[in-house]
């Protein structure tokens, strides 16, 4: 959804800020080919700007390491009438039956397709997080009736026949997956399944007040389980809320400094990163949350926090002069400055709209005097105003439509810079039309009083 040539403008900020790779989950952006074309969304990327994302990536010592959903969250593959057959459930396009040769078949051609425009990766993430419904199929249930089978076995079955896969095709490519579907089983059960030889698991966690000793303790149960090496993941978008439009660094900061912790307290030889995750959906069916640029102030902050070991008003320095503001907040949405980093014209655009667009509308149909005493829904129902009364309520509604008109005009070519037309067009159906419509409306109702007058 974010058109290739907004990575060129952040790749040379990201790797200032601190990072040296970036996790892709690319989903129906990618651009899959024969039977699997159908996954692409209308504006995914074609091989070359793949090609060139690669090669920008590397320009600036940025390690790409691709995401594909391989078991749960494979909403954008399974949501095709073409796949609805390999559902675990046949209402839910959540997860992937384990328990089909064609569900295999399926992910592995993925992972060749992705695999090829990315020679000489390290590492590659297969998901697994969050297998929601697994075992309410019908084919799970009657696997499960047989005495040796069980949930965690059934789990651990296809996470290591994907990782098996990428391993025997790709032997220098290590698999990772997310480590939810692995918590909770035994250490003894997760010794034996050898699961431990052919993933890295990537442990997450996004809340501020985080458990520090129970994340030690997990990082030490995947270490005496066999697991050599795991990874660890913080938000620095996403993950405050479904339709959340402004970030809310506090949260990520505190979330990002609890990370460091376990990392000071936790198996240091074990820990070969941290990925800041930057939610742009909760799932492929959900709204859109914060956009990218409205993260990147929040993303410096919390990469220069681990970078240095905490946020001090140095290190709040040093963001400010990376962003170019003169006043970051991180307990607050607004700041004194939108900044000049790229996409700080979208990140101050949608602050003033987050703030001050439904607010002020509100202000006006329901606060004010003369509307919700002359023109209230009874009067405008039947067409019916006091003629003073429309000189007290006219003139505002037109100023303050025409006011809010330039700013959506302004914030749309904003996005349009950055963003692919179905995003645009969500993200502002979703945040401003509807207030800007109840503000239509109201004029028009007092059009219809005026006209019913004359």
């Amino acid at each position: 959804m974010i058109c290739t040539f907004f990575f060129f403008q952040i790749f040379p900020l990201f790797h200032a800020l601190g990072a040296n790779g970036i996790l892709i989950e690319y989903e129906d952006m990618f651009p899959y080919e024969g039977p699997l074309q159908l996954l692409r969304a209308r504006h995914a990327y074609s091989p070359s700007e793949i090609k060139e994302i690669l090669h920008q990536a590397k320009l600036h010592e940025l390690e790409i390491i691709p995401l594909v959903q391989t078991f749960g969250h494979m909403e954008f593959v399974l949501k095709h009438e073409q796949f609805s057959h390999l559902r675990e459930v046949e209402l839910f396009p959540n997860a992937l039956n384990p328990h089909k040769e064609e569900s295999l078949a399926l992910v592995d051609t993925m992972i060749k397709q992705v695999m090829e425009l990315h020679r000489g990766i390290r590492w590659f993430h297969i998901g697994c997080d969050e297998v929601y419904y697994l075992g309410e199929g019908e084919m799970s249930k009657q696997w499960l009736q047989q005495e040796q089978n069980n949930m965690v076995k059934l789990c651990l079955t296809q996470m290591k026949a994907v990782a098996s896969h990428v391993l025997i095709h790709h032997p220098n490519v290590k698999p990772i997956v997310w480590d939810d579907m692995l918590r909770g089983i035994s250490e003894e059960y997760l010794t034996e399944s050898g699961i431990a030889q052919l993933v890295e698991p990537m442990i997450w966690d996004y809340i501020e007040d985080m458990d520090v000793h129970g994340k030690v303790l997990l990082m030490d149960k995947y270490r005496k389980c066999g697991f050599p090496k795991l990874w660890v993941a913080s938000a620095f978008k996403g993950a405050t809320g479904v339709n959340q439009s402004l970030t809310i660094i506090g949260h990520h900061l505190k979330n990002n400094i609890q990370w460091l912790k376990v990392a000071d307290s936790g198996p240091a030889e074990m820990l070969q990163g941290i990925v800041l995750t930057g939610w742009q959906r909760y799932d492929h069916f959900s709204v859109l949350c914060e956009l990218l640029p409205v993260g990147i102030p929040s993303l410096a902050v919390c990469l220069q926090a681990l970078k240095h070991g905490g946020y001090t008003d140095n290190v709040k320095k040093i963001v400010e002069k990376y962003l170019g503001m003169s006043n970051l907040e991180i307990n607050n949405f607004m700041s004194e400055s939108s900044g000049t980093f790229p996409g700080s014209d979208v990140f101050s655009l949608v602050t003033q709209v987050s703030f001050h667009l439904r607010h002020s509308v509100d202000e006006l149909l329901e606060r004010n005097r003369y509307v919700t005493g002359w023109f209230s829904s009874y009067h405008r129902k039947r067409k019916m105003i006091h003629p003073v009364m429309i000189q007290y309520i006219q003139p505002d509604a037109i100023s303050l439509l025409t006011r809010w008109n330039a700013v959506i005009q302004e914030l749309q070519a904003a996005l349009e810079r950055i963003f692919y037309p179905d995003a645009v067009e969500e993200w502002l159906e979703e945040n401003t039309y509807p207030t800007i419509q109840k503000l239509q409306q109201l004029l028009q109702d007092l059009d219809a009083a005026i006209a019913a007058q004359s």
